[in-house]
C-alpha cells in the first residue's frame, strides 16, 4: 500500500543580502539596501503563508527541532 503523495511545496527562497561594498552610497533612487528591505518583507510574509499551507505536525517540527 502506498502513502497518499503531497504536492511539492518548498519553502520560499530568502533574498540574498547585498554586500557591505555594494551600495554606493549614492542615494540612489532605487538603491540596492532599500530593494532588499522590500524583498525580506515580501520573504516574510511569504514564509508566514508557506508555513500556514504546511500540516501541524511539520509545523511543530520546524518550531520544535530536535
Amino acid at each position: 500500500m502506498s502513502s497518499p503523495s503531497t504536492p511539492h511545496d518548498p519553502p520560499p527562497p530568502a533574498p540574498v543580502r547585498p554586500g557591505d561594498n555594494e551600495c554606493c552610497q549614492s542615494g540612489c533612487t532605487y538603491c540596492i539596501l532599500d530593494m532588499y528591505q522590500e524583498e525580506l518583507a515580501s520573504y516574510r510574509d511569504q514564509l508566514r503563508a508557506w508555513e500556514q499551507r504546511q500540516p501541524p505536525a511539520k509545523r511543530a517540527r520546524q518550531h520544535h527541532p530536535s
